[in-house]
């Protein structure tokens, strides 16, 4: 049909002269006109529409994220001081609330892990022997750098093959760093020879032996022995516990990376100074919270603007849409929202309370006087509206806004709704323009045909008038 259509097409006009196929082309256009623009204005509102709703959401969810980054990363919480980080530093734990630390550190001892080194052997690459090493955990003493008693721990002893093809001393440290046994294997070269090295990690019960078991076709693995009274073995490091007394009180541990001594604290041992008390503290974090409140005004501020803008009367993508109105309105509100529950009078709950004000454009302002009062009256209250907890209210300024961002982006009922409604208006406005263009071809064929019917008639009668005009035309006489 279309094949017909078109030689027609072509045909067209042949017999009146008129150009037919631009006169059928104008009427069809005609005819789908406005139907195709009203078409194509709706998509280009939906296509929109989508955008703006796909844009708020991200800003919604990239506040949202900066909020909760600015909760748990430390910076607007009081931090624990040392007054000798020469011998120990103090970190705050994620979540603890650390007003009022005040305590005492002596740090007797660092705990450290046990090193040995093996009897030398002449060439480091040449085979020392096959078998299996056996490394055993426990307790030690030492003396004059050897082991002089040792006590087996409850653990399994590790047992590490050395292969005949793979016994050099290089390949025997490889071999026992790749068993993860709790070592670390190294070679010393001196002018006795080379010496395989073994370190293990901190703790009094990480002393160690190392126990060959050879294979008799490929003697000489005892060499490695590690033991008591063993000839040759030199103990550079005994295995022991970090020793420190807090308020007084002595404790040991395994490791010079110490989190359970004071909640919330994490200290790090630097040096041992027996009889050197070390004061721990805290420190407010007013600057941090003063540039934080200045901060998040700026970013509600441009999180806000964009808002009005995408919902405004005048050309807001949004304008009309449920939940960016929700949303907005939500967002009016936060500042009057409670942040926290203190225990003190007067103490701020809101962002209204320290000094954060509301414009008549929605936007937010901060009172400079207002905010310092408060940190000045109430560190430890204004630190808590910043604090990283989960709920509405009273969980801090994160939690808020989270539980208004995940109502704004809901996918049921929020921004993800809209945008899947807009999305399926726009497939409905598709099957439209789809249907509009099949519309079009039927009409067009149809007044191809029409006038094709006409141009014919035309055409005969053009001949006739031909013929007419010929038979009475006056004939020359002799």
């Amino acid at each position: 049909m279309a094949t017909s259509a078109s030689s027609i097409l072509r045909a067209l006009g042949t017999g009146s002269g008129i150009d037919l196929t631009a006169l059928v082309t104008q009427l069809v256009d005609a005819q789908f006109a406005s139907k195709n623009q009203q078409l194509g204005r709706q998509n280009q509102r939906l296509t929109a529409q989508i955008s703006g709703a796909g844009q708020l959401r991200s800003n919604i969810t990239s506040f949202a994220d900066g909020l909760r980054t600015l909760a748990t990363g430390g910076g607007t919480a009081t931090s624990p001081t040392s007054s000798n980080t020469a011998v120990v530093t103090a970190s705050r734990i994620g979540g603890a609330s650390l007003a009022g630390l005040n305590a005492t550190i002596e740090v007797q001892k660092l705990a450290r892990g046990q090193t040995a080194t093996t009897a030398p052997v002449a060439n480091r690459t040449a085979p020392v022997g096959a078998g299996t090493l056996t490394l055993t955990f426990g307790t030690a003493v030492v003396s004059n750098q050897g082991l002089t008693s040792f006590t087996p721990g409850s653990g399994t002893p590790v047992a590490i093959t050395i292969d005949p093809a793979t016994s050099s001393l290089d390949n025997i440290a490889a071999t026992i760093n790749a068993a993860n046994a709790g070592v670390t294997a190294s070679i010393l070269t001196d002018a006795g020879g080379a010496r395989l090295t073994l370190r293990s990690q901190t703790g009094a019960s990480q002393a160690f032996t190392l126990t060959a078991t050879e294979d008799p076709a490929a003697p000489g693995l005892s060499a490695l022995d590690i033991g008591v009274g063993t000839p040759g073995v030199i103990v550079g490091s005994a295995a022991q516990d970090a020793v420190v007394a807090v308020d007084g009180v002595a404790v040991s541990r395994s490791t010079n990376q110490i989190s359970d001594l004071i909640d919330g604290v994490r200290f790090d041992l630097v040096s041992a100074a027996p009889g050197t008390s070390v004061a721990i503290g805290s420190s407010a974090p007013t600057t941090a919270l003063r540039q934080a409140v200045n901060d998040f005004v700026s970013a509600f501020n441009t999180l806000a603007n964009g808002t009005k803008n995408l919902t405004s009367a005048t050309g807001g993508d949004l304008f009309g849409d449920p939940a960016a109105r929700n949303f907005q309105t939500a967002l009016g509100r936060l500042t009057l929202t409670n942040l926290a529950t203190p225990a003190a009078t007067g103490a701020p709950r809101t962002l209204a309370d320290i000094g954060v004000a509301t414009n008549r454009d929605g936007t937010l302002s901060v009172r400079a006087d207002r905010l310092d009062a408060a940190l000045s009256r109430f560190p430890n209250e204004v630190e808590a509206l910043f604090a990283d907890g989960a709920g509405a209210t009273g969980a801090g300024l994160a939690a808020a806004f989270k539980a208004i961002a995940d109502t704004a982006v809901n996918a049921d009922t929020g921004l993800g709704a809209s945008i899947t409604r807009y999305t399926r208006s726009q497939g409905l406005i598709a099957e439209q323009q789809d249907k509009a263009s099949a519309d079009r071809d039927v009409v067009r064929n149809r007044l191809t045909q029409q006038f094709a019917g006409v141009d014919s008639q035309l055409a005969a009668y053009k001949s006739t008038q031909s013929q007419l005009t010929s038979f009475f035309a006056p004939r020359p006489t002799n």
